[in-house]
């Protein structure tokens, strides 16, 4: 795999900043120089120096740590979300695709038409925006509302990768492999489970990792309008919300980290993605082959 990647220079690029991101994310307590939620009054609007390598913010906090610890909400929220959505999608897609030509499928197939004609965006705003950002407390548990980013996120995420799992089992199904495994006495579970999505795995990692990239915008831009994660906990889009006000006045560090960091990490995802493509392209494989 790095060797393929590696002779994709694009893929390369995208492994090292993703790989970059990752590790940022995990040493974030070790990485930051300050507290990133402490309030320094005195030093608010400080531009980039020694102590403070990304200056401060109107609160006198330090921007290079939030920045930091921003990296842990987008990478936990856009990681979580498509592992739910491909729960929910792979499994919904597989019968789909197996049971092709029945009212199953059309009952199904009609079913995540119906629920992706809205924009994920609209609907994450106007979920988020009904329900509120107040915690959700189910007994002794709390959960913080980019808990619910995360499921609303997952469950949008659903119908995109029924989509694509459902066009690849359809074919899958048809195939002389299925039909000896049929004859062979082999369950419907077992030939889905372990047969057909094996090769449903290509096109889904690609889908995933593309989809990462969205559940990071999408989490930056509730936050931007006040519907992700909430103060003082460090965001990336809430960063961004509170630097709209300094933008013409010459405090030009504080969008311009954040939104390199929101630039950054979506790019790495998405060069990541055409290299995984090009990876795991078997038409590509077969001609390297002959060749």
């Amino acid at each position: 795999m790095l060797r393929v990647l590696a002779g994709n220079r694009l893929g390369l690029v995208g492994t090292v900043v993703i790989g970059v991101v990752v590790i940022v994310a995990l040493l974030a307590p070790v990485l930051a120089t300050h507290d990133p939620e402490e309030v320094n009054l005195a030093g608010k609007l400080q531009a980039p120096n020694r102590e403070h390598l990304m200056g401060t913010d109107q609160s006198g906090r330090d921007v290079f740590s939030r920045v930091l610890w921003g990296t842990r909400v987008s990478l936990m929220v856009g990681v979580l979300a498509v592992v739910l959505g491909l729960l929910g999608g792979v499994t919904i897609g597989t019968i789909a695709g197996y049971y092709g030509g029945s009212l199953l499928e059309q009952v199904l197939v009609r079913s995540m038409d119906a629920l992706s004609s809205i924009p994920l965006l609209i609907w994450a705003i106007a979920v988020v925006g009904i329900i509120g950002v107040a915690p959700i407390r189910l007994g002794p548990l709390e959960f913080p509302n980019e808990t619910k980013v995360i499921l609303l996120t997952g469950v949008l995420y659903i119908p995109a990768i029924a989509r694509v799992t459902h066009a690849v089992v359809l074919v899958e199904s048809a195939s002389d492999y299925v039909r000896a495994r049929r004859a062979q006495g082999a369950s419907d579970l077992e030939i889905m489970g372990g047969e057909i999505l094996r090769n449903c795995i290509s096109p889904l990692t690609v889908q995933a990792t593309l989809f990462v990239a969205i559940g990071i915008i999408v989490e930056a831009s509730l936050s931007f309008i006040g519907l992700g994660v909430q103060p003082p906990k460090p965001s990336w889009g809430t960063m961004l919300a509170d630097a709209r006000g300094y933008v013409f006045s010459g405090e030009w560090w504080l969008p311009v980290f954040p939104g390199l960091a929101i630039s950054v990490t979506v790019i790495g995802f998405n060069l990541l993605g055409d290299g995984l493509r090009d990876l795991l392209d078997p038409r590509k494989a077969t001609t390297q082959q002959m060749v």
